[in-house]
C-alpha cells in the first residue's frame, strides 16, 4: 500500500508581498466601494439616511475602544501595550468631553439628532448590531495576529475620510459644518495608526500560514463594515 506523502508548506511571501496581498484586500473589498458610500460621496443622501448612518455607525465607533482593549490585553511587551492604550485615548479622550466618540456625538448634533438619540442603543439596526458583536467578538477570541490585521483597515480610511470631507461640505450644507471633526481628525490618526499595525503584521507573519490568516483577518474585517453599510442601506425595516 502507498500513502502519499502530506504536501510541503507553502514558502512564506516576502514581507514586501505580503503589504502587497492585504493592500489589493482593501483595495478590492474596502466599503468605499459600497452603494451606500458611493451614494454619500455623491450627494444623492437624504438628510433621513444620513442621519440613519450616523445614529448607527455611532454603535460601531463606541466599541472602537472595547476592541482595542480585547486587542491590548493580548500583548505581552509594555511598550506595545503603551503604544495601542494611545488608540483608546483617541476615542474616549483623556477626560469627558473629549475624544472621537465625542467627536462622533456632535457630529450627530450637526446633522439634528439629540444625544440621547446616539446613546440609547436600543434603536440600533439589527444588522448592525450583528455586524458590531461580530467584529469584537473576533477580536476577543482571536491571536493578537489576526485581530492587529484586521485592523489595516485603517491604512484606506484616511483617504475616505478626505473624500468624505469634501462630500459633506459641498453635498450636505444643511450640516453644520463644525460636526466634521471627526473625519478631520481621523485622517492623521489613520494613517499613523495603518502604519503601526502594518509594521506589526509583517514582523509577526513569518509563515505562508501565518500570513494567509493576516490576508483573511482584513478580508473579515472588510465585510464587517460592508454589512454593516448594507444594514443601513435597507433601512428600518430590512430587507423583507
Amino acid at each position: 500500500m502507498t500513502t502519499t506523502a502530506p504536501a510541503a508548506p507553502a514558502d512564506p511571501w516576502t514581507p514586501d508581498e505580503l503589504t502587497d496581498r492585504l493592500r489589493a484586500v482593501s483595495a478590492e473589498r474596502y466599503h468605499d466601494r459600497h452603494p451606500f458610500n458611493v451614494r454619500m460621496h455623491e450627494g444623492a443622501l437624504t438628510r433621513e439616511e444620513v442621519r440613519r448612518w450616523i445614529a448607527n455607525r455611532f454603535h460601531y465607533q463606541r466599541h472602537i475602544p472595547v476592541k482595542d482593549a480585547l486587542i491590548l490585553a493580548k500583548f505581552d511587551d509594555p511598550a506595545l501595550r503603551r503604544s495601542w492604550l494611545r488608540r483608546i485615548r483617541d476615542h474616549d479622550g483623556e477626560r469627558d468631553g473629549e475624544g472621537g466618540i465625542e467627536r462622533w456625538l456632535r457630529l450627530g448634533e450637526a446633522a439634528g439628532l439629540e444625544r440621547s438619540q446616539l446613546l440609547d442603543s436600543t434603536g440600533v439596526l439589527p444588522g448592525v448590531r450583528l455586524a458590531v458583536d461580530g467584529y469584537v467578538n473576533f477580536c476577543r477570541l482571536r491571536p493578537a495576529l489576526d485581530a492587529v490585521a484586521a485592523s489595516l483597515t485603517e491604512l484606506s480610511a484616511p483617504d475616505l475620510m478626505r473624500t468624505r470631507i469634501a462630500a459633506f461640505e459641498r453635498h450636505y450644507p444643511w450640516l453644520d459644518a463644525e460636526g466634521l471633526g471627526y473625519f478631520r481628525t481621523r485622517v492623521g490618526q489613520g494613517s499613523r495608526d495603518g502604519q503601526e499595525a502594518l509594521a506589526l503584521v509583517r514582523s509577526w507573519a513569518r509563515t505562508r500560514a501565518e500570513q494567509e490568516r493576516a490576508v483573511a483577518a482584513l478580508a473579515f474585517k472588510c465585510d464587517v463594515l460592508w454589512s454593516l453599510l448594507d444594514a443601513v442601506d435597507r433601512g428600518p425595516g430590512g430587507a423583507g
